[in-house]
C-alpha cells in the first residue's frame, strides 16, 4: 500500500456516493478535521457495513468482527495505549511464524501504518475493524491495573516511618505531582473507564485491596504495598474535609471531582477496621442525563399504570427495594415527567444525587439537625404541589408524609423492603395509622436491578437441573421460556457474561377492596388479594419475562431475588 488511495474517490468510482455528497463531506472535513469515513457514515450517505465491505475487497484485507474475536490482553499490550488510541489500531495476534495481525479502523492512513511499523519494529498484516468495537476493547484492555501497581510501588518507596507524621504528610500532598495524588487519579480514572459505581479501599494485614463495583459485582486488585493505605486514606480525607486525626470513629463526607471532562460527586465513608480504615467512595456522575421512565426497563403495562398514578393530585406512591435497586433512578424519572412551570416540586434527599432544574432539592444535614422530619415541616409551608422524600425511615417522617398526602399533595417516597406488601407492613410497624394509610396510598412499586447478558458473547445454553427446577416451580406455564441464553464471557464484559443492568418491577395498585383490608388491618387477606389480582405480576414472574426474552439468566434472577431450589439427591433403593 505504497500509493495513497483516497476514500472519496473510491466511493465515487463505485457509485456509492454522488459528487455533491463528496463535496459536502470534504467541506465538513476541512472544518472539523474528522476522518472522511466517519463523516460519510454520520451523514448517512453510506452504511458502515457497506463501507467496511468495500474497503475489505478493494484493499484485499480481512474484516475482523471484534465482537466475536478472542482477545488476549498480553497481545493487545504489544502496542502502547497512546498509539492504539491515536492511530485507532489494535494488535490482534502475535504468531511466531506469521507475525503480527493489527486491526485498523483506517487502513488507508499511510502515516499511521508507517508509525506502527516504527513502533512495533516488526512486519505486520492489517485487518479492518469497526471503530466503536476497537474503542470499546481499548477501554477494557488498557485498564490502569499495572499503572496502579507501579504507582503504589513508587509511593511505598518514598514513604518512611517519619513520613507518617500527619502534618508533614499533609503538607507534602499539596503538590499535584505527589505519588499519592497520581495513584488516586489513576484509581479514579480506572473506575470511570469501566463504569464503576463504587471504589473500595480495604487494608488487610499484609496487602491492600482496591475493589471497584461494576454492574453490582465487585472486581478486585491486590496491591502488595500495604504501607500506602494510610497515605491514601489521609489524602482522601483531606479532599472530603474530614478530621484526619480521627481514626477510631466512622466518618462521612463528600467532594467533587472532574475526570475526562465529566463532573462527579463523590460520597465518602470511612470505617475503622482491624488493619486501618476501610474507605468506600460512591461515584455519582453529575454530567450524565437523568433516565426517563421509558429508559429504565419498565414493562409497558407497569409504565402505563405508573404514569396514571402520577396524574393524581394527591396521595402517596411508594418505590421499594434494597439499597442499589434503582429506586432513586425511578423517582428521578418520575420527577422529570412531572417537572413543569405549573407545579412546585420539593425534594428531601440524603444525598442529592442529581440536580434537576426548577426542582427545589434539599440535602439532609443531621449534624445541624436538618433532618427529614424537620425539613418536611418547613416544606409544607412552601406551598408545594409534589414532594419527593428520599426515604421513609422513622415514625415522625412517616407521619408528616401521610399528613402531606392527606392535605392535597402528591408524595413520592422510598422505603427499604423486599416487596410491595412488605412496604405496607413496614409503614404500619413505623406507626402509620391504618385508616390514614388506606386513604392516601395509591400504589407501590417494588424493584430490583438485574445484570443483562452481554450481547457480544450471548449464546444458547442448557440450564442446570437446579435452575430448571426453579423455573418449573413458578407454576406459570405462560412464562416458561422455550430457550435459555447466557454469556460465555469476553473482553467487553470482563469475562463475566454480563454487561449493563435493567430493572424488574412489581406494581401494586391499591384498589378499594385492598384499601378496605388495609383500613381493617387485615394484612393476610390483603396479601392474598394482591397475589390473585389479574393485573399483578410478582418480581420473580417479571424477571421470568426477561429470561424468556434472552435479556438475563436464571442464575442472575436467583441471585437477585434470593430464591434458590436445590434438587434433592436421588435415594438409593
Amino acid at each position: 500500500m505504497g500509493k495513497k488511495i483516497y476514500l472519496g474517490d473510491l466511493l465515487l468510482d463505485n457509485m456509492l456516493i454522488t459528487q455533491d455528497q463528496l463535496n459536502i463531506v470534504m467541506a465538513r472535513q476541512k472544518t472539523t478535521g474528522e476522518k472522511f469515513g466517519k463523516i460519510v457514515i454520520d451523514l448517512d450517505f453510506i452504511k458502515e457495513e457497506v463501507l467496511l465491505d468495500l474497503l475489505s475487497k478493494q484493499l484485499d484485507i480481512d474484516y475482523v468482527d471484534l465482537k466475536n474475536y478472542s482477545i488476549r490482553s498480553e497481545v493487545v499490550h504489544t502496542l502502547p495505549e497512546f498509539y492504539a488510541r491515536r492511530y485507532r489500531a489494535i494488535v490482534l495476534a502475535n504468531d511466531s511464524s506469521q507475525g503480527l495481525l493489527v486491526g485498523m479502523v483506517d487502513p488507508l492512513d499511510l502515516v499511521a501504518t508507517d508509525e506502527l511499523t516504527r513502533i512495533l519494529k516488526r512486519p505486520f498484516k492489517i485487518a479492518l475493524v469497526r471503530e466503536d468495537d476497537l474503542l470499546k476493547i481499548v477501554d477494557m484492555i488498557y485498564r490502569h491495573s499495572a499503572k496502579i501497581t507501579n504507582l503504589a510501588e513508587e509511593l511505598s518507596a518514598e514513604l518512611t516511618v517519619t513520613d507518617y507524621d500527619i502534618a508533614q504528610l499533609g503538607a507534602g500532598l499539596s503538590s499535584t505531582d505527589a505519588p499519592v495524588v497520581k495513584l488516586l487519579q489513576t484509581i479514579f480514572e480506572d473506575a470511570i473507564q469501566v463504569n464503576a459505581t463504587d471504589i473500595h479501599i480495604e487494608p488487610d494485614e499484609k496487602i491492600l485491596r482496591i475493589r471497584v463495583r461494576i454492574d453490582s459485582i465487585l472486581h478486585e486488585q491486590i496491591v502488595k504495598e500495604k504501607n500506602i493505605a494510610q497515605a491514601l486514606t489521609l489524602r482522601i480525607k483531606l479532599m472530603a474535609g474530614l478530621n484526619i486525626a480521627e481514626k477510631r470513629l466512622p466518618q462521612d463526607g463528600r467532594f467533587s471531582l472532574k475526570i475526562r471532562n465529566l463532573n462527579f460527586d463523590v460520597r465518602l465513608s470511612t470505617l475503622p477496621v482491624q488493619f486501618g480504615e476501610s474507605v468506600v467512595m460512591r461515584l455519582l456522575n453529575q454530567s450524565g442525563t437523568i433516565h426517563t421512565l421509558d429508559q429504565i426497563g419498565m414493562p409497558k403495562n407497569v409504565l402505563q399504570s405508573f404514569r396514571k398514578m402520577l396524574t393524581f393530585p394527591h396521595g402517596i406512591i411508594l418505590v421499594t427495594g434494597p439499597t442499589g435497586s434503582g429506586k432513586t433512578t425511578t423517582l428521578y424519572g418520575a420527577l422529570n415527567e412531572l417537572n413543569s412551570t405549573a407545579k412546585k416540586i420539593i425534594t428531601v434527599e440524603d444525598p442529592v444525587e442529581y440536580r434537576i432544574p426548577r426542582v427545589n432539592q434539599v440535602q439532609v444535614q443531621p449534624k445541624i439537625n436538618l433532618t427529614f422530619a424537620n425539613i418536611l415541616r418547613s416544606i409544607l409551608r412552601q406551598d408545594p404541589d409534589i414532594i419527593m422524600i428520599g426515604e421513609l425511615r422513622d415514625q415522625e417522617t412517616v407521619s408528616i408524609a401521610l399528613r402531606a398526602a392527606l392535605t392535597g399533595h402528591l408524595v413520592l417516597a422510598t422505603v427499604h423492603t423486599n416487596d410491595s406488601i412488605s412496604s405496607i407492613v413496614r409503614l404500619l410497624d413505623m406507626g402509620a395509622e391504618d385508616y390514614i394509610l388506606a386513604s392516601v396510598l395509591r400504589a407501590v412499586i417494588a424493584q430490583r436491578l438485574v445484570r443483562k447478558i452481554c450481547k457480544k458473547c450471548i449464546k444458547p445454553y442448557t440450564p442446570t437441573p437446579q435452575e430448571l427446577l426453579w423455573v418449573e416451580s413458578l407454576e406459570n406455564i405462560n412464562h416458561h421460556p422455550k430457550t435459555f441464553m447466557h454469556g460465555t464471557g469476553c473482553t467487553y464484559c470482563h469475562n463475566t457474561g454480563y454487561y449493563g443492568r435493567t430493572g424488574i418491577f412489581e406494581f401494586l395498585e391499591i384498589n378499594p377492596t385492598m384499601a378496605n383490608n388495609l383500613r381493617d388491618h387485615v394484612i393476610p387477606d390483603l396479601a392474598l388479594i394482591t397475589q390473585t389480582a389479574s393485573n399483578f405480576e410478582s418480581l420473580t414472574l417479571s424477571a421470568l419475562d426477561l429470561i424468556a426474552e434472552g435479556v438475563t439468566t436464571i442464575a442472575e434472577i436467583m441471585r437477585i431475588t434470593g430464591e434458590d431450589i436445590l434438587v434433592a439427591p436421588k435415594q438409593e433403593v
